[in-house]
């Protein structure tokens, strides 16, 4: 398996796509202790789902109300 830091990932992309071509793994460090924090797999390795997703062991659980003064601007829901 081959690292890489994150700042070094675009200077060496066609490195990289060829290590991923080949089927390894690359793991991406960033920090000063160098210590990995994420890992590119070759696409084949990636599921391909099809159709919406389920929402699993909760669907139908769960509810929202919102009181009947509830008012949000779209900048407050975006947080601008």
């Amino acid at each position: 398996m081959m690292t890489i830091s994150a700042d070094q990932i675009e200077a060496n992309a066609s490195t990289v796509l060829f290590e991923l071509r080949k089927g390894e793994r690359v793991g991406v460090t960033f920090g000063d202790d160098k210590a990995v924090q994420a890992y590119l797999v070759p696409g084949n390795l990636v599921s391909k789902r099809k159709g919406p997703r389920k929402l699993g062991t909760l669907e139908g659980k769960g509810t929202v109300t919102f009181a009947e003064d509830f008012k949000m601007t779209e900048e407050e829901f975006l947080g601008l």
